[in-house]
This record gives structure tokens, C-alpha cells and sequence, in this order.
């Protein structure tokens, strides 16, 4: 699967979330439907969008009752329509109806984030600029959540604090500055990990040229300020990734890029999303 040797992780907590929702069974599928009833389930798409979540959806319903069958008829990363039907899902009526709720909300979700991620993908076409997530992701939710943005044609930025250095602003003040901030990590850290930098003015840009950052992120620059900035990193260290950052909408970003930055963050990728409306209706009931 897309996941990268995730899926044994991803279905433990698929049992969790299981758990959390369906607790000690369904009582009203219980009640009201006989238990060697049969059905088919459609999902559709109510709404346009960006699919992402189908193999994830198909990891709910295997984890609930490994007999239902589960048909994609959409990949990940496919433009829907409203409409669309993205998958059928076969077998006992009160194993779909268990998964349901789980496999939609993490459905429309993710493909609420791939969405997103395409319009800001659109709006930079033609730049040479990657748009990259942050880590505001929900807590538990962040391989899926990354992995939504890079269907959306997306990249990742560090998935947690240890997989690179990211000296900001806070580190600066309790490390007395940018030089000994990089400095101390330059003499502990691997060669292959990257040293970067937030910086808010150009006196910090200079400093952390200075200082031999690898990227130097550009946080909350008007967008002046922010080309004279590119143009002074670029001038002294053409091989310094630059990275532009906050408060990035789909009104600004094609700007920012034009400032002639490598990288843009984008937080509201993963925190400021609107869901896509998808649902799962019965229909072809039979019994058992």
C-alpha cells in the first residue's frame, strides 16, 4: 500500500478507533436487522474533490470483518466529480454499517486534504516551487494526514522534531543567538541531516548565512522584504534552500513564490480544511 510500511501500525490503530466508536457492538443494527442479512454499500462523493484514503478505507473494512468484499473504482489522487462512485463494499449488512462511520470520516478527511492541496498545487503552476505541509497535524493522524498532501501533489516537510534540525525562534533565544545555535548542532548532528532556520528580518538572514544554515526559512516577510532576502541568500550561498512561511493563503502564494523562494510551508494544508462530503448508502439487500 501508499503508506510506506505503515499498514501494521495504521490497522492497530484502526482497532482503536474501532473501538472508540463501536464499543461493545451496534445495538441498533442489532436490533433491527437480521443478523444473516447481506447488502451491497455505495460510496459516493457529494461533492467535487480530490480522492485520497480509498486503500485506507479498504484497511477499515478488512479489520472489521475480513469476508466483506471491498471494490475501488477510484485511486487515490484521481479528480472526482459529485457523483462519483468511489467503491462498493459487499457482504453482511452489519459489518459494513460497523465501519461505516470510521471508513468515511477518514475518507473525507483525507480527501478534504488532497483537495486543498491541489487548489494550492493550481495556484503555483508554472513556478518552480515546491508547497510543503508542516506538522500541524492531528495528533495520531499525521502519516495519513502527510499522505493526503502528497496525493494532493504535495510534498512533506520533517514528519517530527527528529528527522532534521529546525532552529526557530525560541531555540535562538535559549541558545543566545543563531550562530551558537548552529554551531552546537552542527558538531552533534550527522552529515546527512539539514540545519534550518527561521528568520523574521535580514539582519537574521545574515546571520544564519553566516552561520552555514542549509535552508533559511523566511517566517511572516512582507513581500518585499522577502525579495531581498532570496536575493541576498542567493547572492552568498546559491545552494541554500529557501523556505517562505505563514499566514500562506491561496490570495498570497502565488506572490510569495514569485519572491523567487525554493520551498513554501503551508500549515493550512492540514489544520484549516473542509472535509469532503462522501457517504454510503444500502441498496441490492438480500438475505442470507
Amino acid at each position: 500500500m501508499m503508506l510506506n510500511g505503515y499498514n501494521e501500525g495504521l490497522m492497530e490503530s484502526i482497532r482503536q478507533w474501532l473501538k472508540e466508536d463501536v464499543g461493545s457492538g451496534d445495538v441498533t443494527a442489532a436490533v433491527t436487522i437480521p443478523s444473516g442479512h447481506q447488502s451491497k454499500g455505495i460510496i459516493h462523493a457529494k461533492e467535487d474533490g480530490v480522492a485520497a484514503g480509498m486503500p485506507v478505507a479498504a484497511l477499515v473494512f478488512e479489520v472489521v470483518d475480513p469476508s466483506l468484499s471491498f471494490r475501488p473504482l477510484v485511486k487515490d489522487g484521481d479528480a472526482i466529480r459529485k457523483g462519483t462512485v468511489l467503491a462498493q463494499v459487499e457482504g453482511s449488512t452489519h459489518s459494513i454499517l460497523t465501519g461505516e462511520r470510521l471508513a468515511l470520516n477518514l475518507l473525507q478527511r483525507l480527501s478534504g486534504i488532497a483537495t486543498r492541496t491541489r487548489q494550492y498545487v493550481d495556484a503555483l503552476e508554472g513556478l518552480p516551487v515546491r508547497l510543503v505541509d508542516t506538522r500541524k497535524t492531528t495528533p495520531g493522524h499525521r502519516m495519513l494526514e502527510k499522505y493526503a498532501v502528497r496525493v494532493g501533489g504535495g510534498s512533506n516537510h520533517r514528519f517530527g522534531l527528529y528527522d532534521a534540525v529546525m532552529i526557530k525562534d525560541n531555540h535562538i533565544k535559549g541558545a543566545g543567538g543563531i550562530a551558537p545555535a548552529v554551531q552546537r548542532a552542527r558538531a552533534v548532528i550527522p552529515h546527512t541531516m539539514t540545519i534550518e532556520v527561521e528568520t523574521e528580518n535580514l539582519e537574521q538572514v545574515d546571520e544564519a548565512l553566516s552561520a552555514g544554515a542549509d535552508i533559511i526559512m523566511l517566517d511572516n516577510m512582507a513581500p518585499e522584504l522577502m525579495k531581498e532576502a532570496v536575493r541576498r541568500i542567493k547572492a552568498r550561498a546559491p545552494h541554500v534552500t529557501v523556505e517562505a512561511s505563514g499566514n500562506v493563503s491561496l490570495q498570497t502564494i502565488h506572490g510569495i513564490a514569485e519572491s523567487g523562494v525554493d520551498v513554501i510551508s503551508v500549515g493550512r494544508l492540514t489544520y484549516s480544511f473542509d472535509s469532503l462530503d462522501i457517504s454510503l448508502d444500502l441498496n441490492e439487500k438480500k438475505e442470507g
